[in-house]
């Protein structure tokens, strides 16, 4: 889901002291959660860009974009949902959220 260059990464980064936390993410966030049958992959890339946004967790969100565009998400939905961030999270959290999103739109050639 979020591409083979950053699974490769983000092994490659793995240290003695982050190994536990990569363990934990990689069996519960995608073993356990993206893997449910109760919503599709495409509802749960809507669901994290929100939360994403709602938490301000910039440093994230390009990651989701792209895997939000892997996971079936056109330019035009992931834009609605930055839209309807901007009532329920707040119009400057969305400003900073549409940025994002077109930086990663624009590397994944979709802008």
């Amino acid at each position: 889901m979020l591409g083979d260059t950053h699974v490769d990464r983000a092994m490659a980064g793995t240290t003695a002291f982050t190994a536990d936390f990569q363990d934990l993410i990689t069996r519960y966030a995608w073993g356990e959660i993206w893997t449910r049958p109760g919503l599709d992959r495409r509802s749960r890339s809507m669901i994290t860009l929100t939360a994403l946004v709602a938490g301000g967790h910039w440093d994230e969100l390009a990651m989701h974009v792209r895997a939000a565009v892997r996971n079936g998400l056109t330019a035009d939905e992931i834009k609605e949902v930055l839209l309807q961030t901007a009532i329920y999270c707040s119009v400057p959290s969305a400003n900073r959220a549409f940025k994002i999103a077109q930086e990663a739109l624009n590397e994944e050639d979709l802008a």
